[in-house]
């Protein structure tokens, strides 16, 4: 719990205080500025407040405050000044993924879980791992999660919270599963050496879809670094021209903004209005790093930097940058809207980086994080840690309800989970079979498809939820 406590216990935000000197001379000025002379006592009041200022001053000035004055009074050059130093020019076109590759050769984890794959492949893997989590709710004496939550509204008396299949609000596409990073956590497995992507064939019947869904309200692109996909900017100009009423989402991991061949990427997405969502699990160097590859951190500080130059996160600009928080370890995330007071506070001061919200989201104990909580004999605890916190109200708003999740592949599942266990609509098997998005005209095409859910969906339903 070291980790978390570095992220999670946070200075109270402090007002500022203005000097008396100053708002004396501040009503002076007004006063003046109407044209009105000060009364006697006005004018009292005035000398004494003053006196009192150049009085505390004085006695200052007999004490040992070695920075105190050294301040300049441009207090706008010193945001400036932290611009300056972390909007690193000199990694722009310089690419992330040797330095990644290099790590990846020394990260246990990572080559125990890829020689895994190789081996067993990742329907063997799913179903391996969909075992172990049911032996530790097994041992905990918890019973699957469907009937978990039956139990549960029968003992609240309540009927609303039944996991059913809403019209499709949000069309989610994962268009690649190849990243300049391979962060820890990672539920997709995304890595350099990670070559599937979306074909053009299924961006197209994929943008066809979106035309012929109404009810779609949001486009999610993700990967992967979707931006890396030869058919990201495509999917953006196509999906624009034809829903410009929608909102396109990019879920960027900010160091792609550096990579070779995108030096124009943040122009591209403020040109279509595409709203970023970006990963930043901390705002400090060491816990960034530690979960996501040396030299992350900077990067990251940098590309928000960027986004904000063009105008992202900056207030009455209309471009929305939105930062993700998940936890460095098995614990659960702090409070969301405290969390964002101090995330803005800490970006602000120390970077000079603004952002319009901060979602927070449970780790899900799925793929490469489930296999560091097992070899670690910590899933029983973490699984534990999910129960104990169930939420009857996050399941209303969980995503499985109003998503519909598309895979590289074209294939169809109810959620980014659920696709890399390879739980697809339409068939009882894993990474098996199921729905395409060759199948159907529209989405509500789906709207009789049972909603797949597993022991993994605890994940979701955990504290304030993660959907």
């Amino acid at each position: 719990m070291k980790m978390a406590s570095l992220c999670s216990l946070f200075a109270l935000t402090r007002q500022g205080q203005r000097t008396l000197h100053i708002f004396t001379q501040n009503k002076c000025t007004a006063s003046l500025r109407a044209n009105r002379r000060p009364t006697a006592t006005q004018t009292q009041t005035q000398t004494q407040l003053m006196s009192t200022s150049r009085s505390s001053e004085n006695k200052n000035q007999n004490r040992n405050l070695p920075d105190y004055g050294t301040t300049p009074i441009e207090v706008d050059q010193i945001r400036l000044e932290k611009i300056k130093k972390w909007r690193r020019k000199d990694l722009d076109g310089q690419s992330l993924i040797e330095d990644t590759m290099k790590e990846l050769e020394t990260d246990v984890d990572f080559q125990l879980t890829a020689k895994a794959l190789r081996e067993k492949g990742a329907q063997r893997m799913s179903l391996e791992e969909r075992k172990v989590r049911r032996r530790a709710l097994d041992a905990l004496g918890v019973p699957d999660f469907k009937t978990f939550v039956t139990q549960k509204m029968v003992e609240e008396n309540t009927v609303k919270n039944v996991i059913s299949r809403k019209d499709p609000t949000v069309f989610q596409l994962n268009i690649g599963l190849y990243c300049n990073q391979a962060c820890s956590h990672c539920h997709v497995e995304s890595s350099p050496q990670r070559q599937e992507m979306m074909s053009v064939e299924t961006a197209t019947k994929c943008l066809e879809l979106l035309k012929n869904s109404p009810s779609i309200t949001t486009l999610d692109i993700t990967g992967g670094a979707p931006e890396l996909n030869d058919n990201f900017r495509l999917i953006v100009r196509l999906a624009r021209e034809m829903r410009p009423d929608v909102d396109i989402i990019d879920r960027c991991n900010l160091t792609v903004l550096h990579e070779p061949g995108q030096e124009d990427l943040v122009q591209f997405l403020k040109e279509h209005s595409v709203h970023v969502i970006a990963s930043l699990p901390c705002y400090g160097e060491k816990n960034v790093n530690q979960q996501r590859g040396k030299g992350v951190f900077d990067r990251s500080i940098s590309a928000l930097l960027m986004l904000n130059e063009a105008g992202y996160g900056v207030p009455g600009s209309g471009l929305e940058l939105d930062l993700v928080y998940n936890p460095l370890g098995a614990f659960l995330p702090p409070e969301q809207a405290k969390l964002e007071v101090a995330y803005k506070e800490r970006l602000d001061q120390d970077f000079g980086v603004v952002f319009n919200q901060l979602y927070t989201m449970t780790n899900m104990p799925v793929k490469r994080f489930a296999d560091f909580l097992h070899r670690r004999g910590e899933l029983k605890d973490y699984m534990d840690l999910l129960v104990r916190n169930f939420n009857l109200d996050t399941t209303d708003s969980l995503m499985c309800r109003d998503t519909v999740s598309i895979g590289y592949d074209g294939k169809v599942f109810d959620c980014d989970f659920n696709q890399q266990l390879g739980y697809g609509l339409g068939t009882d098997k894993v990474h098996e079979g199921g729905k395409t998005v060759f199948d159907i005209e529209t989405l509500t095409d789906l709207k009789d498809d049972a909603i797949v859910n597993d022991n993994h969906c605890f994940g979701c339903t955990a504290g304030m939820g993660s959907s």
